[in-house]
């Protein structure tokens, strides 16, 4: 079986215990706008005691358009990822698209991230699994948007094969027709039941695929997360940006950064409250 709780640094994530938030920008833009977001998301984490873990991503490797932006590139971004760790005392996370990114991404990241369209690559799978157990780090699986959640045993089942038993698993949204994704609340105790804790991706389950760029409303994310911790899920995922409408990349799904404290104290509030009914 995998670890849980799950060891991310100082933080502990699992059942019974304080949300794990996962935080950040979707794409780095540059060194003063991350240092500025994750500046802000360190004061944040420690003026409410947060477990909170900073996300963004080097690469945008599945952009709708050849021509968007998709960021600084790995040997930059994880550069500047380190940057951010050392600076702000946080855990970083990133998103990897390729085995050979594995064990650079492990040397930097508390948690190695496959991406949702990516989780039945065996190769990449196998690769992060094997780099994180070398670095002592952790692998956090989303559930791929065309899969049951019953079906991502497998990729636990590889993680585990290759010698890593820390794993989160993602949930993510699912999709509905052509243009929607759809968030089914089964899905967080259904992967639960596989030994791992769940965290619940509340800004892409409100992207809306498809056109040019992906769509997507923020408005949603706050209620979702809400129902998402309320269904016992032992972290939120939330991208955020300080002018989201000027963010090159999902702009439409994050959250801006002012509105993030209120929201982070109510998701604290309901998981105290859950776990008293555990």
């Amino acid at each position: 079986m995998p670890n849980n709780p799950v060891q991310i640094g100082e933080y502990e994530c699992g059942p019974q215990l304080p949300l794990l938030v996962i935080a950040g920008p979707c794409v780095i833009e540059g060194e003063s706008s991350l240092r500025e977001i994750a500046l802000r998301l360190a004061d944040i984490a420690s003026e409410q005691e947060i477990q909170l873990v900073f996300k963004a991503s080097f690469d945008k490797a599945n952009r709708t358009s050849i021509d968007s932006y998709r960021g600084p590139g790995l040997d930059r971004g994880l550069e500047l990822l380190e940057l951010v760790r050392d600076e702000t005392g946080l855990p970083v996370t990133t998103d990897l698209h390729a085995p050979e990114q594995a064990d650079a991404v492990a040397s930097v990241c508390s948690i190695l991230q496959i991406p949702a369209f990516l989780a039945r690559q065996t190769d990449l799978v196998v690769a992060s699994a094997e780099a994180a157990a070398k670095h002592g780090r952790v692998v956090n699986i989303k559930k791929p948007q065309f899969v049951a959640p019953e079906d991502v045993i497998h990729a636990v089942k590889k993680c585990e094969a290759s010698g890593q038993g820390d794993i989160l698993l993602t949930e993510r949204g699912t999709t509905f027709g052509y243009g929607r994704l759809v968030n089914d609340f089964q899905c967080i105790p259904t992967m639960q039941e596989m030994g791992c804790p769940v965290i619940f991706d509340a800004t892409h389950s409100v992207q809306r695929p498809g056109g040019s760029t992906t769509g997507g409303n923020r408005e949603m994310v706050p209620i979702l997360a809400r129902a998402a911790v309320a269904a016992g899920a032992d972290g939120v995922f939330l991208e955020t940006h300080p002018d989201p409408n000027k963010a090159k990349s999902d702009g439409p799904n994050q959250v801006h950064l002012e509105d993030l404290p209120k929201i982070l104290d109510e998701l604290q509030q309901l998981r105290d409250l859950v776990n008293q009914f555990a």
